[in-house]
């Protein structure tokens, strides 16, 4: 039988009791989720196991919330507080939105989503509000019965889960109402989904496409009473719920590889890292292929020194990173040491070069650098170099791959080490696809036809690329997705979809350029990468296509080049 998805729902608390309202176990229950009450506490390593057996949450009603807490001074017309429930569920819904667990906030539960988000509050409606005379927010009648009405914004998360279907038809929803504080500004994480006549936030919902929402009036409340008008709001949270469910599930039955971050740039320099040992744990990535980034600089002998050197000691500084957690990461040379250090309940590094010009003109170094765990290099970046001319900031002096480029490729061959095409002209990607005696591979590139840059693959590019059997991994570097700029985690996936639909579900993968200036809305780091899973399911993709998107596609690559490599 199919487990039902956990809601935990966070419990009222005082006078040492922790307290739930029947109606929201019963909300969950009929719309199918299976509840467990949240009390409250602080201790980090117990919220932390708690949440990973739970599939979504809901932030019940309640008190109101300490002023303090979010940096403000109490005005004389607030209520009771409990301290000790404020700073248990501030903690929780930290954690929750680290691991990307679907929340839904009732009440007293939007103004904690809120406070813990960014945004600021109302301490008292009526003391703090001067901007159109308000409706009652506070009813005398049944909990069960509308108090007033709310708007809600067309094309919402919440207008979504109450309207048949998409349309620009005004949604106004009957709703009760029991509170004096009140959302006054979301903040940048959440939007306004429904306000009252009155112009108070009702409701709001993530801005990243995130499954979070909060509501201002009690919906369990009219389905405690017979009422089911509110139940959408539950069904779309267990929805989310299962969802989530079959995500987390799914990683744990896969390998999850990003087959490109540019981390290593960001070493030493105190910047925040989009791929770190905490954020692949949240968000469920098993491992990362980190490349040894080198600008094309200046071609003459003391400069190809000086960038083989560059390049040696980046791959130094990995290893020695990686060497200092040794409970939590490893560092892998073949497609079996990841599946090992997988099943080892641990993290794994990759190593790659991005730029052929870590060579200069010396074939040796290819040897030299695969020998060091070089799994592929980047035969170029933006400018021509020795090996090839470059989609950017090109010159077109060798009208594709050179005849020293010939001679690379050969020798990455003759080693093992993949061939890695992201950044080179189309001249440059026919004559290496020509070359080369394995498939080959673009690192982390994206569809032409949908964002006209020459950073990206035509159709034809990525159909000859399938044809050899090398794959294309997706990225999400946002000039490369969306031309107008401000991509989404949407932009993406309709990338993906078109590769699919080009190359075949067999060729396609994920290569987030994190820490490269990847990262969009939705899939902003490392973190965030389970939402990718969530919507590869939503989309109907099954766990065979998610195992080779999500990596054995690129992994089949590099062991038929590495394979080549022992026969020969």
């Amino acid at each position: 039988m199919a487990m039902k998805p956990i809601i935990g729902i966070t419990g009222n608390f005082g006078d040492d009791t922790c307290q739930l309202n029947k109606a929201y176990y019963q909300s969950v229950l009929e719309a199918g989720g299976s509840p467990l009450i949240i009390p409250p506490y602080v201790d980090s390593a117990s919220l932390q196991s708690m949440l990973t057996q739970v599939d979504a949450i809901i932030l019940s009603g309640g008190g109101d919330l300490n002023p303090l807490l979010i940096g403000e001074e109490p005005i004389p017309q607030l209520h009771s507080v409990n301290a000790e429930r404020d700073q248990s569920e501030l903690k929780l819904i930290d954690q929750a939105l680290r691991l990307q667990i679907p929340i839904l906030g009732i009440c007293r539960g939007i103004q904690m989503l809120v406070a813990a988000m960014g945004g600021e509050l109302y301490q008292d409606l009526s003391a703090q509000y001067h901007d159109a005379p308000l409706v009652k927010h506070s009813q005398d009648l049944a909990r069960h019965c509308a108090s007033h009405t709310v708007d809600v914004e067309t094309g919402t998360m919440l207008y979504s889960i109450f309207a048949t279907q998409e349309s620009d038809v005004p949604l106004q929803l009957h709703v009760n109402s029991f509170h004096h504080q009140a959302v006054k500004a979301p903040g940048p994480q959440l939007r306004v989904s429904a306000r009252s006549a009155d112009g108070i936030i009702e409701a709001v919902e993530s801005t990243t496409y995130k499954s979070i929402l909060g509501v201002q009036w009690h919906p369990e409340a009219f389905i405690a009473g017979g009422d089911r008008s509110m139940l959408p709001i539950f069904r779309w949270l267990v929805d989310q719920a299962a969802n989530y469910a079959e995500s987390k599930h799914m990683h744990s039955r896969i390998l999850t590889l990003d087959s490109h971050c540019d981390t290593p740039m960001k070493f030493g320099t105190g910047e925040e890292r989009l791929v770190t040992l905490q954020r692949m744990r949240e968000g469920r990535l098993d491992a990362s292929v980190m490349v040894a980034y080198i600008p094309q600089g200046e071609r003459n002998q003391v400069a190809y020194a000086e960038a083989t050197s560059k390049a040696d000691s980046i791959l130094d500084q990995i290893q020695e990173i990686i060497s200092q957690h040794p409970d939590e990461v490893s560092l892998a040379y073949t497609p079996d040491d990841l599946f090992r250090i997988k099943d080892e309940g641990r993290r794994a590094v990759m190593m790659g070069i991005e730029n052929g010009y870590a060579i200069g003109t010396d074939l040796g170094r290819i040897g030299h650098f695969r020998n060091r765990g070089v799994v592929y290099m980047t035969l170029c970046h933006n400018g021509d170099n020795d090996i090839c001319d470059s989609a950017r900031k090109s010159n077109g002096e060798h009208g594709g791959v050179s005849p020293f480029g010939e001679q690379v490729i050969r020798e990455m061959n003759r080693v093992g080490m993949m061939v890695d095409l992201s950044h080179a002209a189309e001249s440059s990607f026919y004559d290496a696809l020509d070359i080369s005696q394995t498939p080959i591979v673009c690192s982390h590139s994206s569809c032409r036809s949908l964002c006209d840059h020459p950073r990206n693959l035509t159709d034809e590019q990525m159909k000859a690329l399938a044809d050899r059997g090398g794959v294309m991994q997706v990225t999400l570097y946002d000039g490369f997705l969306c031309a107008e700029g401000g991509a989404t985690i949407n932009h993406a996936m309709a990338h993906l979809l078109h590769a699919v639909d080009i190359m075949g579900v067999e060729n396609v993968g994920i290569g987030t350029d994190f820490d490269g200036d990847g990262g969009i809305s939705g899939l902003a780091h490392a973190g965030e990468l389970i939402n990718f899973t969530r919507l590869l399911l939503r989309k109907h993709f099954n766990e065979n296509d998610l195992r080779g998107i999500w990596g054995e596609n690129f992994l089949r690559v590099m062991r038929i080049a590495q394979n080549q490599a022992h026969e020969a």
